[in-house]
């Protein structure tokens, strides 16, 4: 546990981006070498940063809600390892959030993730976190979300969680229908472990 502590302490004073970050470096990140479910998001959201809290926002009560879990549940880093692609907030663009900044996952999920002995489930929360830890070769994120089943039960492609995402979900309404309930028993049986 000394070893993840030490490590957690230099990733919670990262500044590797710092200069790219225009409401200034502060990781947010829920992690804990007891977890069972690994959520590997995009980057936080405005809200999340200024709380520190990782889906402080309508995304996290989406999320929650796909999951079938309480904030009680989920806000306890023994059971539940939340890591973004960028651990700090990338700034807004004209159509929403900046991508997560690149140098952040290559710094930091490899050692992390190591320490993650007992995940059973992992869920991989949009474009960026699924092309870099999926590497499957699908073309769009629509294919990897639908391509659940190959994945399964280890692996859960989802889309953002975005009220953004609206359009998406009620042109997709499988996701819903077929993806969703599968996931909430999947989470409750990793969670009863």
């Amino acid at each position: 546990m000394n070893s993840f502590a030490a490590l957690l302490a230099e990733v919670r004073s990262c500044s590797i981006c710092a200069a790219y970050l225009p409401h200034g470096v502060r990781p947010v990140l829920q992690i804990h070498p007891q977890a069972r479910i690994l959520i590997v998001s995009q980057a936080p959201g405005r809200k999340a940063h200024e709380s520190g809290i990782p889906f402080d926002d309508a995304s996290g009560d989406r999320l929650r809600e796909w999951m079938g879990v309480t904030r009680e549940i989920f806000y306890d880093p023994r059971q539940i390892a939340i890591l973004p692609m960028g651990l700090c907030f990338p700034g807004t663009g004209k159509s929403g959030h900046l991508p997560p900044r690149p140098e952040c996952a290559p710094a930091w999920h490899d050692q992390l993730i190591g320490h993650l002995r007992h995940i059973e489930v992992t869920l991989v929360i949009g474009q960026y976190a699924q092309a870099y830890h999926m590497k499957n070769g699908q073309s769009s994120l629509t294919e990897t979300v639908r391509s659940w089943q190959s994945h399964w039960p280890r692996i859960i492609p989802l889309p953002h969680p975005i009220p953004r995402n609206n359009i998406w979900l009620s042109r997709n309404p499988w996701f819903e229908e077929e993806l969703i309930p599968m996931l909430r028993r999947l989470v409750s049986e990793a969670l009863e472990t």
